[in-house]
């Protein structure tokens, strides 16, 4: 396990007014890599099986694309996803079989009727193609409006994790009076137009930059999930298949805010969060050991 030493915050901030935006190795974060250049927003991070690739895709207004990256951050792949379009791809995850799966669910005005999760063909580098061999089209239980008013934002998603069969969608808070609420959806992992099954509704604590989620993944016993936000990780355990009213949520600050977008567990002790690039910053990914 990686371990690091904390420095008070106030030391970091008092050597340099841009530290707490510049992880170093004595940071909660270590950068592991700088993206390349072309990939400026990077919206969803998961790994092929052998986890020598870091599979990553960008949202709304990029290419319809999956990238593979190497433990260096060396762009070894662009595939195009050739049945598909980019309307806002928010996230990317695989399962225990090694599928994987992109989350065409972004909904910044709470307005789309066309969400859906598209499974590919996608296995490795050598592939110069991928396409989609399943479509799980939904919409929101709950969700009469197209858009609700502007005190009800709730039904914008950046994160999903898979689970036995069933796709877990937590959703991002756009709301006016934003209170750090969010939604938990079961779809299951299946062809086919569903109703979202509304299983949770919970709450993080602290502004936008701390509660607003952006990506999510869950470790290898299924007991655990960690939703990302622009400030902190926020661990859930106590949970259900078909009930996170009861779960426990910790939350993890990381002493560190950027754009982060995308999260993944390279392992039960380690986590892989990228943010996206900014002007002077941002553009990395970083792992965590908790």
């Amino acid at each position: 396990m990686l371990r690091f030493l904390i420095l008070p915050i106030s030391l970091l901030l008092s050597c340099n007014p841009k530290a707490q935006n510049q992880p170093t190795n004595d940071d909660k974060l270590k950068v592991q890599y700088t993206l390349p250049k072309k990939l400026k927003e990077v919206s969803g991070i998961t790994l092929s099986q052998d986890k020598k690739t870091a599979w990553v895709i960008e949202d709304s207004g990029n290419k319809n694309a999956v990238y593979g990256l190497n433990d260096k951050g060396e762009l070894m792949a662009r595939i195009p996803v050739e049945n598909a379009e980019n309307t806002d791809w928010e996230d990317i995850i695989s399962d225990a079989q090694g599928n994987i799966y992109i989350g065409d669910f972004g909904n910044n005005d709470n307005s789309r009727q066309d969400l859906a999760i598209l499974k590919t063909d996608l296995k490795d580098i050598t592939q110069t193609t991928t396409k989609v061999i399943q479509t799980t089209k939904f919409h929101y239980e709950g969700q009469t409006e197209f858009p609700p008013k502007k005190s009800n934002l709730l039904y914008d998603c950046e994160a999903f994790v898979e689970m036995d069969g069933n796709f877990y969608l937590f959703t991002k808070n756009r709301s006016k009076g934003f209170d750090g609420t969010f939604l938990v959806f079961k779809v299951p992992n299946k062809e086919g137009d569903f109703e979202a099954k509304l299983i949770g509704r919970l709450k993080l604590d602290g502004g936008y930059n701390d509660a607003a989620i952006t990506s999510a993944t869950i470790n290898s016993t299924k007991d655990k999930i960690v939703l990302l936000t622009h400030k902190n990780i926020h661990v859930l355990t106590g949970f259900t298949a078909e009930d996170f009213s009861p779960a426990k949520v910790q939350k993890i600050p990381l002493d560190h805010n950027s754009q982060k977008e995308a999260i993944v567990f390279l392992n039960d002790k380690t986590l892989i969060i990228a943010d996206e690039r900014a002007k002077t910053e941002g553009g990395n990914v970083y792992q965590l050991a908790f």
